[in-house]
């Protein structure tokens, strides 16, 4: 089987967690916590970066930092794995969805404001696949209304948004280190902004809102959240994070890959990648055209019979059940690409005759 994205372990993994088991060193006070933090802050040329147990916590701990809840409005695709859209209600908060483009399938930037009312207080722009939002006009709007930006980037770590990384643009950011990302710590997010009192905020809100008193005891002024990682994940993540540049650079070496082994196919439409913008194919989709000869569940079924993992894009959230009663703009390209499109295998680890394989068998149906 050809699994459709598994993590890639070729460096200080053992190493560091090795150092954690012998120092006794597991649990969320280790160094490697603070270490993990400073570095990805690094990477990501912003000030502050607080770890967190997964991306879903880290959303969540966005929405609290920026005192979003009851009554609140937050503008949020539909086409999106379902996280982002889950947090908004845990906080209290309703989501309002909005349509995608039909090229990059990312938010639609000129569709957002339309949606705004009195009630609206962040936009969630999510760099679905690994290709960026516009940005530009989502800060745009955004400043002229006054409202917050958080950026779900948990599918773009490695992106980048004419020369900057993707997640460093909005007033804070949010990543996940699930197996499945570009790097992994099993389990895992990160927050991130270049507001320091957003971060220190933020930090506070995930460690219980603890301050240690002199005599050792521990006092909460407010209601806190356990959203810390152990130091054990943060080990991985520091060993994950010295190859990332490496990984990136497998992602879209890959992507060209498929690019030049699918491009004569007429009824399959391959991913694009923006005038400016570095498109990190955190997992390679085309879509399956009407004139294909088989159906794209049928696709997806005929590779796994071979021995290739594949996926549907995600289904839209303002179809679910828990979420039909909340408002929406035009879907009709959301609706649209949720029947076409596919997810192809995008381990870093694939090599040349996998990606050969996946492409022949494609092509294998005209």
């Amino acid at each position: 089987m050809i699994p459709l994205c598994v993590p890639e372990i070729r460096g200080n993994e053992w190493k560091y967690i090795k150092e954690c088991l012998d120092t006794n060193w597991v649990s969320s006070a280790g160094a490697f916590v603070n270490r993990f933090e400073n570095e990805f802050a690094k990477y990501m040329n912003v000030k502050n970066a607080v770890v967190t147990m997964n991306g879903t916590s880290a959303l969540e701990l966005a929405l609290r930092t920026l005192n979003i809840g009851n009554g609140d409005e937050v503008i949020v695709s539909s086409m999106t794995f379902i996280s982002p859209v889950n947090t908004i209600k845990y906080v209290g908060a309703e989501p309002v969805f909005v349509d995608v483009c039909c090229d990059t399938w990312v938010m639609d930037a000129d569709r957002v404001e339309e949606l705004i009312t009195p009630k609206t207080k962040a936009i969630i722009p999510v760099h679905i696949y690994g290709h960026p939002v516009d940005m530009d006009k989502i800060m745009d709007i955004a400043n002229r209304h006054n409202l917050y930006v958080i950026e779900d980037a948990t599918e773009s770590l490695g992106a980048e948004y004419k020369g900057k990384k993707v997640g460093s643009i909005g007033h804070i950011s949010c990543f996940s280190f699930n197996g499945n990302k570009l790097i992994t710590t099993g389990a895992g997010g990160m927050l991130v902004t270049d507001d320091e009192k957003l971060g220190e905020r933020a930090k506070y809100l995930s460690t219980q809102t603890k301050t240690i008193l002199p005599n050792g005891g521990f006092y909460h002024e407010e209601i806190g959240y356990n959203f810390r990682m152990p130091n054990l994940l943060a080990a991985m993540g520091c060993a994950q994070l010295e190859n990332i540049d490496e990984y990136s650079s497998i992602k879209r070496n890959n992507a060209n890959l498929y690019n030049k082994f699918l491009n004569d196919v007429k009824n399959i439409t391959l991913p694009v990648e923006k005038e400016g913008v570095k498109n990190i194919y955190w997992l390679y989709s085309i879509l399956v055209e009407k004139d294909y000869p088989i159906s794209r569940d049928e696709l997806i079924l005929k590779l796994k019979e071979n021995g290739i993992q594949s996926r549907p894009f995600f289904m839209p959230v303002h179809k679910m059940p828990s979420y039909k009663k909340y408002k929406t703009g035009n879907m009709s390209i959301t609706d649209e690409l949720v029947q076409r499109g596919i997810n192809l295998p995008s381990s870093v680890g694939l090599v040349v005759d996998d990606i050969k394989r996946i492409c022949e068998m494609i092509k294998s149906y005209l």
